[in-house]
């Protein structure tokens, strides 16, 4: 993921909203498959709808309302150092990458962090992906394989 061009001033970056799920349903999806992990993705418009109080993101959005990018993140405390936003997924479409538009949406999650009073911002990155490795890199971000994700499946 190459940030450094300069993205085109019909994109704008906003909060996304309920009436965005049926494209962002679409666009998990896809990051999903990009993730090698299709296999994985269990949520649908309708679950999205039920639960829409715990979601929470911003929308990289044509000027012809098609969404091309979403972050998504949640408040999170973590025991060694307290309040933190975690950020959960960041995700453009391929033809809008290099245009800075992932560049813009941490951005908008770094700048919400810092005016919450987090104290840090935590997030993944899968170890096959250098492209966003060398972004969150050029960030100031530290990566480290120090701990293994776990999870348990409930429904």
């Amino acid at each position: 993921m190459n940030d450094d061009k300069k993205v085109t001033p019909e994109i704008s970056i906003r909060s996304a909203n309920e009436a965005d799920f049926v494209q962002l349903d679409a666009l998990f999806s896809e990051f999903a498959a990009f993730e090698k992990r299709a296999d994985k993705m269990f949520n649908s418009v309708e679950r999205m709808k039920a639960e829409k109080d715990f979601f929470h993101g911003f929308v990289a959005e044509t000027n012809d309302q098609k969404i091309v990018g979403y972050v998504t993140y949640f408040y999170a405390y973590y025991t060694w150092i307290g309040k933190s936003l975690y950020m959960d997924d960041l995700y453009v479409t391929p033809a809008f990458r290099g245009k800075g538009l992932g560049t813009r949406l941490i951005h908008q999650v770094i700048d919400l962090a810092k005016q919450s009073a987090c104290h840090k911002l935590r997030w993944q990155v899968s170890n096959w992906n250098k492209p966003a490795i060398a972004f969150y890199k050029s960030l100031g971000a530290s990566i480290d394989d120090f701990e293994l994700d776990c999870d348990l499946i409930l429904d």
